[in-house]
């Protein structure tokens, strides 16, 4: 049986990359609607989806304040693999509309194991966002995903440019399944889809946003005196991430009900940053109209 969606916010990680989740690319010919996996069937289709987080997350790094989020998105997927989305993010507690994420792409199959995607994404910062990410405003992505039938692997690249300039690469191994059995009828399920993921890259962006945010040195105690040392280390590519994620999804012929554990390790943090070990929760859900 085939199954659908590609996470982009990131995703990424997304794309929403700010938050470590992706929205969801779902299309197929067959009604199964799958949150947090990585085969997409061409089919035109149009989701739609909205999704808490617990703390935003931005390539293994998070800001110095914890930042819960609700995010909003659109995405529609082309018979031909073209997709174009968009995306809204309110972090609790501050301003009505934090950012606006839009952009598309396009999937491609090698082969039954063999399946990418490529796309751009342009966020859109209110002036007084403060989550981590606020520093990049362009993000270039490409996504090659292998299926070994005993874990499937993927590597993304990303290339982010605005007030910073980064470069990521993440490689994720995970393993997708579900029970064979049903929860209240025959057209519903239950599918986990747990995985490993290291990300490797620069961290530019926390230079920037040190920089952005002075007027917060005090309270954030991220503010780095535009430290050449710094500067220097930031520029270097190196280890940032590791995490685990078990995400455990809830299925009806057009929904999914989604909910997601994640612990995560940095490494190689930048010294005013002062991350830490950190689980991570998300519940998501997602309707799927084709």
């Amino acid at each position: 049986m085939k199954y659908l969606c590609l996470l982009f916010l990131i995703t990424g990680c997304n794309a929403l990359y700010a938050t470590g989740i992706k929205p969801t690319l779902i299309t197929g010919s067959c009604p199964h609607v799958v949150a947090d996996t990585d085969t997409i069937i061409r089919k035109q289709s149009v989701s739609v989806g909205v999704n808490y987080g617990s703390d935003a997350l931005f390539f293994g790094r998070t800001s110095p304040v914890k930042y819960p989020f609700v995010t909003g998105d659109i995405i529609y997927n082309s018979k031909p693999g073209l997709f174009v989305y968009g995306s809204v993010l309110k972090v609790l507690g501050y301003r009505p509309i934090d950012e606006v994420d839009i952009g598309g792409g396009y999937f491609y199959k090698f082969s039954k194991q063999f399946s990418g995607a490529v796309s751009y994404t342009r966020f859109i910062f209110n002036k007084n966002a403060n989550v981590i990410k606020s520093a990049s405003s362009n993000d270039i992505n490409l996504k090659n995903s292998y299926d070994w039938k005993f874990l499937k692997t993927s590597v993304i690249t990303d290339y982010l440019f605005g007030k910073s300039n980064d470069f990521f690469v993440t490689v994720t191994n995970s393993k997708y399944f579900e029970t064979s059995w049903s929860i209240f009828d025959d057209k519903d399920y239950l599918s986990f889809n747990p995985s490993f993921n290291f990300i490797t890259g620069t961290q530019n962006f926390v230079q920037r946003y040190s920089l952005d945010h002075r007027f917060q040195n005090e309270v954030d105690n991220i503010y780095v005196h535009n430290d050449p040392n710094s500067a220097r280390y930031n520029r270097r590519f190196k280890m940032l991430n590791y995490s685990f994620k078990l995400p455990v999804a809830y299925n009806r012929p057009h929904y999914t009900f989604e909910a997601s554990w994640r612990y995560s390790m940095p490494v190689n943090v930048e010294g005013a940053l002062e991350n830490r070990r950190e689980s991570f929760f998300n519940f998501t859900f997602y309707y799927l109209f084709y």
